[in-house]
């Protein structure tokens, strides 16, 4: 049986890969899927889709890239994400609503921009912009900004410095709720998961309230497989997946040079989500 990758990154949010460098390395890695799930943007949706299917055209190996995407969501003031995957991201409607996310972000960035001129740093929203075409700014640019220009002497250093929710630099962007976010991409004909559950650290108890909350607004799935979790991790995630009657998903939430070492497919070298997750995953959508 063939891997599956369901949660991977690109350029056009804070990966380094273009949506065609992922899919042709999707390809080299013999996967048999792979979704591309960029921070509340759809931007490199089509080139990937495109790309897959003018190799296929061609005779050419290629592989099923699903459309998907991350919310990042805010509950009860922890950040948690839901991935969308098979969303009909052509839709208006769809595209209407992801635009005043978008929107939310831009504001912020300027927000930090201008605090990070006041700590003398040659910093502007238009300058990231030039730095990093057609991506959707995150806080991986602005560390590889500070990189590039001398003014920390790593991307640790940066968050530490100035990028970390701590420091007086930050301005946290304005979130929906996970709730919203479920609702949106099954608006969308979508399948929302759950990601990375154990990354939170919320403690079993608040993180089943969680896991209970969403089902009963639509949640269809939890990342079973991570690229970080440990064994304990997947058995946990394994029970609440039963109890709950969700979708095994997982993916190795892959951003290429921007998380070294982490690999496509492998996450660390154990990560393994096998193709019959998908199948499942395409049945429930169906039905």
């Amino acid at each position: 049986m063939r891997a599956i990758d369901l949660h991977t990154h690109t350029c056009k949010s804070d990966g380094s890969y273009t949506p065609t460098e992922l899919v042709d390395y999707a390809i080299e890695k013999n996967l048999a899927a792979v979704a591309i799930t960029d921070h509340d943007s759809i931007e490199g949706l089509d080139e990937a889709v495109a790309h897959a299917a003018a190799l296929r055209e061609r005779g050419l190996p290629s592989v099923e890239v699903i459309p998907g995407i991350e919310f990042s969501t805010k509950y009860e003031k922890q950040d948690v994400h839901i991935v969308g995957l098979y969303i009909s991201y052509e839709e208006e409607t769809f595209r209407s609503a992801l635009c005043g996310f978008v929107d939310s972000r831009v504001n912020r960035n300027r927000k930090m921009c201008e605090n990070l001129r006041g700590a003398g740093i040659d910093i502007t929203y238009e300058r990231l912009l030039a730095h990093y075409p057609d991506a959707v700014i995150t806080r991986a640019h602005y560390a590889s900004y500070l990189l590039e220009q001398g003014y920390v002497k790593s991307r640790q250093d940066a968050f530490a410095r100035y990028l970390g929710d701590h420091t007086k630099y930050f301005v946290p962007r304005e979130k929906v709720t996970p709730s919203q976010a479920v609702e949106l991409i099954l608006s969308a004909g979508g399948v929302p998961i759950l990601a990375h559950p154990p990354l939170y650290h919320m403690g079993n108890d608040r993180l089943e309230s969680l896991v209970a909350f969403l089902k009963a607004d639509g949640l269809m799935g939890i990342e079973v497989f991570y690229g970080t979790y440990s064994n304990q991790d997947v058995r946990d995630m394994q029970r609440l997946a039963e109890k709950y009657d969700l979708l095994v998903s997982g993916g190795s939430d892959f951003h290429g040079a921007n998380k070294p070492g982490l690999d496509l497919g492998c996450g660390y070298g154990r990560l393994f989500v096998p193709e019959e997750a998908l199948t499942k995953i395409k049945a429930a959508r169906r039905q």
